[in-house]
């Protein structure tokens, strides 16, 4: 039997193998209610364009709305014969008002009614981000602004290289996840063109009103090329693009709480809520919620390449390959906004330990850096040949298994007679913080400040 909804050329139906591969009823569900909103507004339209009556456009619209309610409620029944979300609805409408609902394919095809669904699917994604990446914001600059001056080692290649504070290390992230808004903003902005109207691909011969339809579905105006209104996932591209970064800077920060939470490292200890213990060994405490949020990172890059390699061959305009961009974009968003709530959750619970931290920030002759830039400032000497005086002097240090501010007055003039008692007071790592007073420097003063004008930009300044 032929497809009730399409298959008046067809004398039988699909073969069963072809169901299974042509259906998307079982993932594109998701757009149910962006969907009845879009035949809301368009039914809406042709009524007041005189396209259809007045009286049909009621009773569609009034069937709509009840459908929207079985679906909420789990009372509607999806089939995949009817292969997606789109013939599934429409079915069910004729179920409820009969022939009348026929009416309501008028001047629209599945290519511009898939389209602008899952623009607003990204769309409602794109503002759910904005919202979860600010909290995860707030979160990181309120626990800067109490560790502004919590010393900790800061690396390079994981290896001591210079103290900086907690503080400066949270407020890091806060500066990437805010340019990860900035561009989840951008996609949004680009995306908000309604391509309902659109039609299969060439546009309709109804007297349509496009302006009316993406104004009542909050776009800012219609798309200006029917081929490329049908055929266009950039959109979602870009979304994917924008989360795989925000991904990754997730995951950054997840495998540094990893490590810090090492009995090695001791840095940091997560709370119950979000560690987890072994079925064997009675002793651990495993950060699995900061290792998936690392691991999750990989499934939405995926989604990026897979949709990528989807559109590169593909001619204008609509080709069902189109199909496979939604089941990728699903998973990798979901799972995006359930790792920035974790994240969230991980840093507002966690603690750090201080002791622990500022040891470690004075191994590794930490603050030869701070020695190098003494002898530049007191004793005029170019900064290579202090470098190459702190490098001797770091070399002497190791030899005596000592620190450099364990090293005696007389031990340092025997490499530069010219050091002078007040070199101390630069090799104390909360000395050297605090002397890093540059604009974005460690200072606690400037971390402070900064975690200050964060908490007002994200309306948390009281």
């Amino acid at each position: 039997m032929s497809n009730q909804m399409w298959g008046g050329r067809f004398e039988t139906g699909p073969d069963e193998v072809m169901e299974e591969i042509n259906a998307s009823i079982g993932f594109d569900r998701k757009l149910a209610d962006y969907d009845i909103a879009g035949s809301l507004a368009h039914v809406a339209m042709l009524a007041r364009t005189g396209i259809i009556a007045e009286a049909d456009a009621l009773a569609i619209g009034e069937a709509l709305i009840e459908i929207r309610g079985e679906i909420e409620n789990g009372n509607f029944t999806f089939s995949r014969a009817l292969e997606d979300i789109h013939m599934n609805v429409e079915s069910r409408l004729a179920d409820l008002i009969g022939p009348t609902a026929g009416r309501l394919h008028t001047a629209r095809s599945r290519n511009d009614q898939v389209a602008v669904d899952f623009r607003l699917y990204i769309r409602a994604a794109l503002d759910l981000f904005d919202s979860r990446i600010e909290a995860l914001q707030i979160a990181l600059a309120e626990k800067a602004l109490a560790y502004a001056g919590a010393v900790m080692p800061g690396f390079t290649h994981l290896q001591p290289a210079q103290p900086v504070t907690f503080g400066h290390h949270l407020l890091a992230y806060v500066e990437m996840f805010g340019r990860d808004r900035s561009r989840f903003k951008d996609a949004r902005a680009r995306l908000n063109e309604c391509p309902l109207g659109a039609a299969a691909l060439a546009g309709t011969s109804f007297p349509i009103d496009r302006a009316q339809t993406a104004t009542a579905l909050g776009f800012d105006r219609p798309t200006a090329n029917s081929l490329d209104s049908v055929s266009d996932r950039d959109f979602v591209l870009e979304t994917l693009a924008a989360a795989s970064i925000c991904a990754m800077h997730l995951s950054r920060l997840a495998e540094e709480i990893v490590i810090w939470t090492t009995p090695q490292f001791g840095f940091l200890r997560l709370s119950d809520k979000f560690s987890t213990g072994s079925s064997i060994m009675p002793q651990k405490r495993n950060p699995d919620a900061a290792e998936l949020v690392r691991g999750k990172s990989g499934r939405i890059f995926g989604a990026l390449a897979a949709l990528l390699v989807v559109m590169k061959g593909l001619p204008l305009a609509y080709s069902k390959d189109m199909q496979e961009d939604k089941e990728g974009t699903f998973d990798a968003l979901e799972n995006l906004a359930l790792c920035l709530a974790a994240m969230t959750g991980m840093i507002r619970d966690c603690e750090p330990d201080l002791t622990r931290m500022k040891a470690a920030a004075g191994a590794g002759f930490s603050t030869a850096t701070d020695l190098a830039d003494w002898l530049v400032r007191n004793l005029a000497m170019p900064f290579r040949e202090a470098h190459h005086v702190t490098g001797r002097l770091v070399a002497l240090a190791a030899g005596k298994g000592a620190g450099l501010e364990e090293l005696s007055l007389a031990e340092m003039q025997q490499v530069e007679p010219r050091i002078g008692q007040d070199v101390f007071a630069v090799l104390g790592v909360e000395n050297s913080v605090a002397s890093r007073t540059s604009y974005g420097g460690t200072a606690p003063e400037n971390v402070a400040a900064q975690a200050r004008r964060w908490l007002t930009l994200l309306g948390r300044g009281a």
